[in-house]
């Protein structure tokens, strides 16, 4: 496998000291994780966080943090030092890797570059911002291939060079169990590409329009929707055109799922930045502190009923527009392990 495109970084380290150990939590005991739920997660470390001043022209959930550079820095490095161990208590597989980089103040959102699938598939995706395009890193890819049967990769990333640009399960919200790509369009999500990714995978793109109160699209999918084996989170209010807002319903429904609406005051609050994990040997919800507290009681009992909720703290990474679940790259690829 070939990555000479990607400049070298430094070393990945695991949760807990050891020199030249891979950077993973035990394996999760139990049952077998369902299709639609990955049983370990990649995440990135970043020493030097700030929100990307790139990214701002179209992430409407950014802001500016208060403080010292160098203590929001240092505060980022905390949270998600938190969330990992708090996962890996919980019976999640935990891939931890460092970044020493000033270059990628995104790179705590590693699920935007690449993903993993269930028949051993890799691919590497074409980012708009210019400087998130460093986040691709050849050390992650060839731990994967360590622990993970990887077959083969499909790298879009070349589109860049004609400012197409498909930003991994930012952008598209996958049902790996129906074969369903969910996506709102967006400068972030070009049609074309959509249609080649499911085509290459074997999925069928649901495209729809979703917008802030503003009218402005929302940048990533997976900021209004998550999709779990039993409950799909959709801000169904975000999405203006009701023949697009029906058939979204209808297909949610029809995979046997149950829709749980939510509004866009609640987006604003990353409620639909979300991801279902399997916690050794039940399903558990990822969520942020922040959003879990906007949900109302109503709608955190519908969760508790089908899964654990796991509610983490990382008010710093939220400045960035992105929360828990894009802090989240889940492994879809069998285990060597």
């Amino acid at each position: 496998m070939t990555l000479s495109t990607y400049g070298p970084r430094t070393p990945s380290t695991p949760l807990s000291p050891g020199a030249g150990q891979a950077p993973t939590s035990p394996a999760p005991q139990g049952a077998r994780a369902p299709l639609q739920t990955p049983a370990a997660v990649v995440m990135v470390r970043p020493h030097f966080f700030t929100p990307n001043p790139q990214t701002l022209v179209d992430n409407g959930f950014m802001t500016v943090p208060p403080g010292d550079p160098d203590e929001v820095a240092r505060a980022a490095y905390r949270e998600v030092t938190a969330m990992a161990r708090r996962l890996q208590d919980e019976g999640v597989r935990v891939h931890l890797f460092e970044d020493l980089e000033r270059r990628t103040p995104d790179s705590v959102f590693p699920n935007n570059w690449f993903t993993t699938h269930p028949d051993g598939s890799l691919a590497l995706y074409p980012m708009r911002a210019s400087v998130r395009r460093l986040e691709r890193r050849a050390d992650i890819v060839h731990e994967l291939c360590r622990h993970y049967e990887i077959s083969r990769t499909r790298d879009y990333s070349l589109w860049e060079e004609i400012d197409c640009f498909l930003e991994g399960t930012g952008v598209m919200v996958l049902d790996h169990v129906h074969r369903i790509a969910y996506v709102c369009r967006s400068g972030r999500a070009d049609p074309q590409l959509v249609e080649l990714f499911c085509l290459d995978h074997g999925y069928r793109p649901v495209l729809f329009d979703a917008t802030d109160r503003q009218g402005v699209p929302i940048y990533h999918t997976n900021v209004m929707m998550s999709v779990g084996q039993r409950v799909a989170i959709v801000a169904l209010e975000t999405v203006r055109d009701e023949d697009q807002r029906r058939r979204l319903v209808e297909e949610l429904e029809g995979s046997g799922r149950t829709v749980l609406a939510i509004t866009a005051e609640q987006v604003r609050e990353f409620a639909g930045n979300a991801l279902e994990v399997w916690a050794g040997d039940h399903p558990a919800l990822v969520i942020s502190a922040r959003g879990w507290r906007s949900l109302r009681r109503r709608q955190r009992r519908q969760l508790e009923a089908v899964h654990a909720v796991l509610p983490v703290e990382v008010p710093t990474i939220e400045h960035a527009g992105g929360s828990a679940r894009c802090m989240l790259a889940g492994i879809h690829a069998p285990s060597r392990d």
